[in-house]
C-alpha cells in the first residue's frame, strides 16, 4: 500500500500513521486515488474528480494517478468540471460535455521550471513539519531550496561526510508537488552540483544518501545515475548499546535501567550518486 500511496504523490510518511478522517482534503483526495490504484479494477468512472482540492495538487495528484494507472491496464473515466487538469492527465480522449466535441491523442504536461537556490536554514521551519523525523540542525550543512513559480517546494541539506565526500539528508517535497517528478529532479540537481566541485569547498564529491522511503528508494534504483551501497533492515545492535550505557553509567558510578537502543526494524537504504557514468 505504501508504493500505491507514493505512486499518487502522497509520499509524506506523517500522514500514513493519521488516520483517514483527520486527513486534509488533498491528502483524503490522494488517498483514495492509492486505494484505486491499490485493488486495480478493470473498469471504473470516478465521478468530481479534483473537484474538491486546491488546484496545484489537482494538477499533480491527476498526473500521479495517470502515470500509476496506465502500468495497471485498467480503463477509466474520470468526470471532471475542470480544464487545467487535462494536460497533466495526458488522457487517450476528452470528451467535452459543454461544446460535445470528442478529442482524440494525448497531450503533452506542461513542463515544470526548477530553480536550486542555496540558502541557510531559514527556510527550514517551512518544510519541517513534512519531515518524518524531529532532529536539530546537521553540522556544517549547505541548504538547498528549489522553486517553482517563486513558490518553494523542496528542500535538502548536505555536508561533509569525509574530505572526498558528502552526505545528503533532510530532503522534503511539499505534499502538493508530491508525484510528478521534482524531487528527483531536484536531488539530482544538487548532488550534481556536488560531483562537479560546485560547492563551497570548491572540491568534486559524490553524494551520499539514505532513505527509508519504499517509493525513494525504488526510483533511484532505476536510475542509472545512482548505485545503492547498503541496505540495512534493522537498527544498531541493542546488546552492544546496553553495554555502552551500562560503562558509561559505571563510570560515573551511577546505575540505570538495563535497556538499550536498537534491534527494531527500521529498512535504511543507502544510494551513492554517480552522475553520468558515461562522462569521461
Amino acid at each position: 500500500m505504501t508504493g500505491a500511496l507514493s505512486s499518487v504523490g502522497l509520499g509524506d510518511v506523517p500522514s500514513w500513521l493519521r488516520p483517514y478522517g483527520v486527513l486534509s482534503m488533498g491528502e483524503k483526495f490522494r488517498a483514495d486515488l492509492a486505494r484505486i490504484i491499490s485493488e486495480r479494477p478493470k473498469r471504473i468512472v470516478i465521478d468530481e474528480f479534483s473537484s474538491v482540492v486546491d488546484r496545484q495538487i489537482a494538477k499533480a495528484g491527476a498526473h500521479a494517478f495517470s502515470k500509476s494507472w496506465k502500468r495497471t491496464k485498467g480503463k477509466a473515466v474520470l468526470l471532471s468540471c475542470h480544464y487545467d487538469i487535462i494536460e497533466w492527465v495526458q488522457p487517450d480522449w476528452v470528451l467535452d460535455t459543454a461544446t460535445g466535441k470528442l478529442s482524440w491523442g494525448c497531450l503533452q504536461r506542461p513542463p515544470i521550471e526548477l530553480e536550486i537556490y542555496q540558502t541557510g536554514w531559514e527556510w527550514w521551519p517551512y518544510f519541517e513539519s513534512h519531515h518524518y523525523l524531529k532532529l536539530p540542525h546537521m553540522i556544517a550543512a549547505t541548504c538547498y531550496v528549489g522553486f517553482v513559480d517563486g513558490v518553494p517546494v523542496a528542500h535538502i541539506a548536505v555536508s561533509t561526510r569525509t574530505r572526498h565526500e558528502a552526505r545528503a539528508c533532510r530532503l522534503v517535497v511539499m505534499p502538493e508537488w508530491q508525484g510528478v517528478g521534482v524531487g528527483l529532479k531536484f536531488l539530482n540537481g544538487v548532488c550534481d552540483m556536488w560531483r562537479r566541485g560546485k560547492n563551497r569547498y570548491n572540491r568534486p564529491m559524490p553524494v551520499l544518501f539514505h532513505t527509508s522511503h519504499p517509493g525513494l528508494a525504488g526510483a533511484l534504483r532505476r536510475k542509472p545515475e545512482w548505485s545503492q551501497i547498503s541496505a540495512k533492515l534493522y537498527g544498531a545492535n541493542k546488546l552492544r548499546s546496553m553495554r555502552s550505557i551500562a560503562s558509561s553509567l559505571d563510570k560515573k558510578g551511577k546505575k540505570g535501567p538495563a535497556s538499550g537502543y536498537g534491534g527494531h526494524f527500521r529498512a535504511v537504504q543507502g544510494f551513492r550518486y554517480m552522475g553520468d557514468i558515461c562522462e569521461s
